[in-house]
């Protein structure tokens, strides 16, 4: 390759072994990543015997879709006998990657949601999944339960139930969960009636450390109720139950007594209702043609079904 007598190659001849055009060569060369063993008499460009295997590294690292600053530092760490970047850029280069995907696959199924649509439908379709960017983004839900929630609920026990409650769109969706997703953004971007959203009963007194309480024990109660939604069990007295009341006996400084359960039956009965909400959640995480997924909302339903029911027993 390289030619005598001082074992250098010009650009025109590097660029050609490596399958390159001049112009790469030159770029790589005037950006720093492509040092040049020295200059011509007439100050043209010349290569040592390293630079081909440079070359082929770069325009690999190239084809990889990495930018000029990621190449760069794989380069410096390569030329020190380390792998560290070269790991780092190719993971995020497959984490975008899995993005543009994620992205290309409900844009996909939004499109054969349009177009399976009755054509005198197609114009709200085409408004409501317009509003929602791809891939998806949940930051809405996570707005609207924010302002839902205890205002002095704890940072952490708020991101607990943030982490349930707000529906995780799937990567590759069917059209009917794109269409929940975006009527599920819809509800939760629409304006509130009055203007405030109305707040269960639980809310309204309680503290940083009752909310923490309230929170965390619904969060395992409802665990147990989905296990037994799963199973299709009907809504009975059980460890579900206990759990439940439990919650809201320790946020209240209360004991577990039939008269406070009969109260709390009545509170949850009068208590605003956000059932649409689950629903349209139930549709998104659930997978095509599978049981419904239980949520916060459906095992709430359930333990309230199930408290009902044992208080109307009891008188």
């Amino acid at each position: 390759m390289f030619t005598p007598p001082d074992g250098l190659c010009s650009i025109g001849e590097l660029a050609e072994r490596a399958g390159v055009t001049v112009k790469a060569v030159r770029f790589y060369s005037d950006n720093g990543l492509l040092p040049e063993a020295s200059r011509s008499a007439g100050g043209h460009r010349r290569y040592g015997p390293d630079a081909l295997d440079r070359l082929r590294l770069l325009r690999s690292l190239r084809a990889l879709g990495l930018p000029v600053r990621e190449v760069r530092r794989v380069l410096d760490e390569e030329a020190d006998g380390e792998q560290g970047a070269l790991e780092d850029a190719v993971a995020g280069q497959l984490r975008d990657l899995g993005s543009q995907l994620t992205a290309l696959r409900w844009r996909e199924a939004g499109m054969r949601l349009v177009l399976e649509c009755p054509p005198g439908e197609r114009a709200d379709r085409l408004r409501l999944i317009g509003a929602v960017a791809a891939p998806p983004s949940t930051a809405p839900m996570a707005r609207f339960w924010r302002a839902w929630l205890p205002p002095r609920m704890p940072a952490r026990a708020r991101t607990a139930f943030l982490e349930v409650a707000v529906a995780r769109p799937p990567d590759d969706p069917d059209p009917a969960q794109v269409l929940a997703f975006a009527r599920l953004n819809a509800l939760v971007t629409r304006p509130c009636t009055g203007g405030e959203q109305p707040q269960p009963e639980a809310h309204k007194g309680s503290g940083a450390r009752a909310s923490a309480i309230l929170y965390a024990g619904l969060a395992q109660a409802y665990e147990l109720a989905g296990a037994r939604l799963r199973e299709g069990g009907a809504p009975r007295p059980g460890e579900e139950l206990d759990s439940f009341v439990d919650a809201y006996a320790g946020a209240y400084g209360s004991r577990d007594t039939p008269a406070f359960r009969r109260r709390l039956v009545g509170q949850l009965a009068a208590d605003p209702r956000i059932d649409r909400y689950w629903e349209l959640t139930a549709d998104v995480i659930t997978a095509p043609g599978g049981p419904p997924e239980p949520t916060p909302g459906s095992a709430h339903d359930w333990l309230f079904a199930a408290l009902d029911a044992q208080t109307a027993a009891a008188g």
